[in-house]
């Protein structure tokens, strides 16, 4: 690629980055509007996750652009991920959004417990994203290889959350709505920390050119 092609490239990685920004600011804004039972908090988390889809549109029309360029192989394959990035980005700006909403709807009523689980599954997720997107940005498989375990300690306090609410649905059927809609939202985190792995995964893929999804691979290093 000449030079012109190759700023089109930082472009577009900018981009997604911008994106990742808009993602992680979409979930810090849900849990919060849950924590702090705040409904006027979690409608802006809307506009965030509106946000998110239109710089999917911009991001895959960059990519498409770049691609009938008939790039290398090398940046052939970051546009490819790039792109992969992208979608995953915007599934977890969709699972921030239903985080949200399930706010609006848990604050109309008594909170069943203190909220200490879910904003650490939040945390964890976050984290998990932060440290693909760093991978990403300076180039370290080592980095993105660290994400993959984390998943399975937000899978285990996932189960940990369900085992506990479905004893409180037991104990007091009064409570199943707001167990409900906390399992429902616990699912939501449980699958961000679920695109931040596959963005991690597709991260080795850019540096490695090895495709280390549906296994234990990743984790041998």
């Amino acid at each position: 690629m000449n030079l012109h092609q190759n700023q089109e490239l930082a472009e577009l990685k900018d981009k997604l980055l911008a994106m990742a920004s808009r993602v992680e600011t979409a979930i810090t804004k849900g849990i919060r509007a849950l924590v702090e039972r705040d409904d006027d908090l979690a409608s802006k988390v809307k506009i965030e996750d509106d946000e998110i889809d239109e710089l999917e549109i911009e991001i895959d029309d960059m990519a498409v652009a770049l691609l009938a360029k008939a790039p290398l192989a090398r940046d052939l394959r970051f546009i490819i991920v790039a792109m992969k990035i992208c979608q995953n980005l915007e599934r977890a700006g969709d699972e921030a959004a239903g985080v949200a909403k399930q706010a609006i709807r848990l604050n109309r009523e008594e909170q069943l417990k203190p909220y200490v689980d879910i904003p650490r599954m939040a945390d964890m997720a976050l984290d998990m994203l932060h440290r693909s997107l760093d991978a990403f940005v300076t180039g370290n498989a080592t980095v993105a290889r660290e994400v993959l375990p984390m998943d399975l300690e937000v899978d285990d306090l996932h189960k940990q959350l369900q085992r506990e609410l479905v004893s409180y649905m037991l104990e007091s059927p009064s409570t199943i709505t707001r167990c409900l809609a906390l399992l429902q939202l616990a699912k939501r985190l449980e699958r961000i920390a679920d695109h931040a792995t596959n963005i991690a995964e597709e991260v080795v893929y850019l540096l490695e050119g090895r495709d280390i999804r549906h296994g234990n691979k990743g984790l041998d290093t």
